[in-house]
């Protein structure tokens, strides 16, 4: 028999092996089985007969067993009697160990006790067996061995009631939803190498048997279901059954807890659930039925603290069982009692540009020279998060440079991506209408400015910043980074500022030109805020403006601007000079800083009660108002 598996990287070469006795099912059971999994399009090796010729296992078989991703093991009474079937096993054995083979085993008429300890049949195989190889007892026993975990493995039991089309039809479908979660390592594993290494030191499955959950925190589109997709395709294999349960915040509202209770119960242990009426009663099943069962559980996209109770609740499943739990809200974990949170952070500059040149080019991480500047313009562009790399990358291959640039600069003037944006809104939309208003201020307005400052200027505006920057903070939307600075991921901008700008100019919350957005006078902000200035459209929804512009520039009026804003709160103005002097300041402004302010005083109609923060620097000012009663 060749030496045992290597464990350098392997190449698969088909999805499933099946491992079966033929006299006793080939014609049967198995067959049954290989036209359900070849009707899903899962490649599948069956051996025939003439690769049975000699006393020892055929090295193609032994071959064909490394190169598959999953092996089905069809075990029936006759199994162990068969030398060549005990061997195929101990190298689908030794095959899970070192290149991660998962194994599905099917116990055919027979108990997973009568397989583990081998008595009845099988303890008659084996009397035999130490007879013929007395002067072996070492492959016995690795026979012996190899038996002992597959009947730890959760698997299909089938007695003589069992609906055999139905089961053949659950394996088929477990392996194709498991497929389905197996990204192309090509695509996937740049940058993932480190995340998947820690993310096995924090599920700890070599030291510990107790139960452990760890939560996978991050902002959309950073590779959270990726990074999961990966760990649990390299180590479901340990478990006794297992299951990734995807996109539970889109099923959980579309089809209901119920639903989803009712996919574990089939997943995980094979049963229909029919009884479940409500998501209380599933509760109880599942935790009656689990709690012995070493399970890996993956809860993908969760939004709410009531599907992770009512999916794994509390102390419901087996020692030695996994739960991996992604989501947008760091505080949904902390309340489950969660082991260890994993945030996911972007991918660095080398990364990178190796995931978008393998979208964009198709060939490996190379680049033509004419397209290196501009592949690391859209690299910078997407600040390190994986979507936008793939979704970009992957709408440029094939392009010409002169298209590359189209895109780019369609990009600067309106960076509404319709492929981008929508993933990364939906934590936006969860939010509370205060939390957005938050949300917006720091995209269009105070990005990078002190947090404490801004605290002030929200808590004025009566945003309740103290729970909503928190909130921002808990589902990655903001971060508080070094310097004690607010700050978020520059698509996160982008998306905030599409929101704004999807606001009819009638009705826009916030008027912005930033001095740090490069050729301004290109951006659809610039070309809004001088439409509305000019034409005075502007209303009561008018929350704020701040024009910081690069350079002086002379906006043109035909009327006082602010004189139908009368909601405006925050002002900031620099290098922007109006050709009207604008006298018609709110009284609900909390913040107005004015970067040479052309008066020798503040309007005398202005009522600055509101006001927390001022700032006119080399002004014109000589009195900031005159003496009245407030």
């Amino acid at each position: 028999m060749p030496s045992s598996a290597s464990s350098t990287p392997t190449i698969w070469t088909q999805d499933v092996f099946l491992s079966f006795r033929g006299e006793d099912t080939r014609n049967n059971f198995t067959d049954h089985l290989y036209h359900a999994l070849t009707d899903k399009g899962i490649d599948t090796f069956r051996d025939e007969e003439k690769l049975k010729k000699g006393k020892d296992i055929a090295p193609e078989l032994l071959k064909a067993i490394e190169e598959s991703t999953f092996a089905v093991v069809i075990i029936s009474k006759d199994y162990a009697s068969s030398t060549w079937c005990l061997d195929e096993l101990a190298h689908i054995v030794d095959c899970k160990k070192k290149k991660e083979l998962q194994i599905f085993p099917v116990f055919y008429h027979v108990t997973e006790s009568e397989v583990g300890n081998q008595t009845g049949k099988f303890g008659e195989a084996f009397a035999e067996h130490e007879k013929v190889f007395k002067g072996d007892m070492e492959k016995v026993d690795k026979w012996r061995k190899a038996l002992g975990e597959i009947a730890d493995i959760w698997g299909w039991v089938l007695d003589k009631d069992s609906k055999e089309a139905e089961v053949t039809q659950q394996i088929a479908e477990k392996i194709s939803t498991t497929l389905h979660h197996m990204p192309s390592l090509d695509d996937n594993l740049i940058g993932m190498g480190p995340r998947i290494e820690k993310m096995e030191s924090l599920l700890d499955l070599k030291e510990h048997d107790d139960v452990r959950t760890i939560g996978i925190w991050g902002m959309g589109g950073i590779g959270k279901t990726t990074l999961a997709e990966l760990v649990y395709n390299k180590i479901c294999n340990r478990f006794q059954a297992s299951h990734f349960v995807e996109n539970v915040r889109e099923k959980s509202e579309k089809q209901g807890l119920v639903y989803l209770q009712k996919v574990l119960l089939e997943e995980l242990l094979h049963s229909s659930g029919d009884d479940i009426h409500n998501f209380r009663m599933g509760m109880s099943s599942l935790k009656r039925r689990l709690r012995t069962k070493k399970v890996l559980l993956v809860l993908d996209d969760v939004d709410h603290q009531k599907q992770i109770q009512a999916l794994v609740g509390n102390d419901w499943l087996g020692q030695g069982s996994r739960v991996i739990i992604t989501t947008r809200n760091e505080q949904l974990l902390k309340p489950y009692g969660v082991h260890r949170i994993y945030e996911v952070e972007k991918l660095n500059d080398e990364k990178a540009l190796q995931l978008f040149c393998k979208k964009a080019f198709n060939k490996g991480h190379e680049m033509a020279d004419d397209y290196t500047k501009l592949s690391k313009a859209f690299v910078k562009y997407t600040n390190g998060l994986p979507l936008a790399l793939e979704v970009l990358g992957g709408a440029l291959c094939g392009k010409t440079v002169a298209e590359w640039e189209s895109k780019f600069a369609k990009l600067k003037k309106d960076p509404d991506d319709k492929d981008i944006f929508p993933a990364l809104r939906i934590s936006y939309d969860g939010l509370e209408e205060t939390e957005k208003q938050i949300f917006l201020d720091i995209a269009c307005f105070f990005k990078g400015e002190d947090h404490n400052r801004v605290h002030k200027i929200l808590d004025a505006c009566n945003f309740h910043p103290t729970i909503g920057i928190s909130v921002l903070q808990d589902k990655c939307l903001v971060k508080i980074i070094k310097g004690n600075r607010l700050w978020m991921h520059d698509l996160l901008q982008q998306m905030g500022w599409s929101v704004v700008l999807g606001e009819s100019l009638g009705e826009r919350s916030r008027l912005w030109v930033s001095e740090n957005v490069s050729e301004y006078k290109d951006s659809r902000s610039w070309d809004d805020v001088n439409t509305i200035l000019k034409n005075n459209l502007g209303t009561n929804s008018v929350h704020g403006i701040f024009l910081t512009l690069p350079a002086k520039e002379e906006i043109k009026l035909d009327a006082d601007p602010f004189s139908n804003m009368q909601g405006l709160k925050l002002l900031k103005i620099c290098n922007a000079n109006f050709s009207k002097i604008v006298e018609d300041f709110s009284g609900q402004l909390r913040l107005l800083e004015w970067h040479e302010y052309p008066l020798e005083s503040l309007p005398q109609s202005f009522q600055p009660s509101a006001l927390v923060e001022l700032k006119l620097p080399s002004s014109r000012i000589k009195q900031l108002w005159h003496e009245r009663v407030f």
